[in-house]
């Protein structure tokens, strides 16, 4: 960041009073500009035995298959974020959502969060930012065709919970390891 989005002078990063974290600040101003984790909400939507999946038409990871998900706007709740996502990549409407996982990726500042939701109606379709959109069984995930390492991590505790009968709220940290130096 370089300049205010207040006032437009230029900002600089320190650490201010009562703070222990470096932020940008306006010293025309005084405006202090916190950056927090963007959050990301989707849908794990059943069909009967099958969940939908949706095969990305942008980067990143192009052509690979994932859960209906995105960027949480503001103003709308994790659970209405993640159906609205639902609806516009895989043309589905969901129902009977419950918050299912959460996972915290600090290393590129975003939290995820998964419902599980039920597809209300026979219809989908792929939306603009994907290629394809399918109900697959558990034998039909294409594991090692799948995006992100929090859709694996997903898919498989549901296909586990859904063994046993029992589905509950999980949450992750998935912190990527520091480089290695030589």
């Amino acid at each position: 960041m370089n300049f205010c989005s207040h006032c437009g002078n230029p900002v600089t990063s320190r650490i201010p009073d009562g703070d222990s974290r470096p932020r940008y600040i306006c010293d025309h101003c005084g405006t202090i500009h916190y950056q927090n984790p963007r959050v990301v909400t989707g849908c794990l939507v059943t069909h009967g035995e099958r969940v939908l999946l949706a095969r990305r038409a942008i980067n990143p990871r192009r052509g690979y298959w994932t859960l209906p998900a995105g960027f949480l706007e503001n103003g709308e709740t994790a659970a209405a974020g993640a159906a609205r996502e639902t609806l516009e990549e895989a043309g589905a409407e969901v129902g009977e959502l419950e918050l299912y996982t959460v996972f915290s990726l600090p290393h590129i500042n975003q939290i995820y969060t998964f419902f599980r939701a039920r597809l209300t109606g026979d219809r989908y379709s792929a939306g603009a930012e994907s290629l394809d959109v399918q109900l697959v069984d558990e034998a039909g995930i294409p594991w090692d065709e799948l995006a992100f390492p929090v859709i694996t991590e997903t898919l498989k505790c549901f296909f586990s919970d859904r063994a046993e009968g029992n589905f509950r709220t999980r949450s992750f940290d998935i912190i990527r390891p520091p480089p290695r130096t030589l």
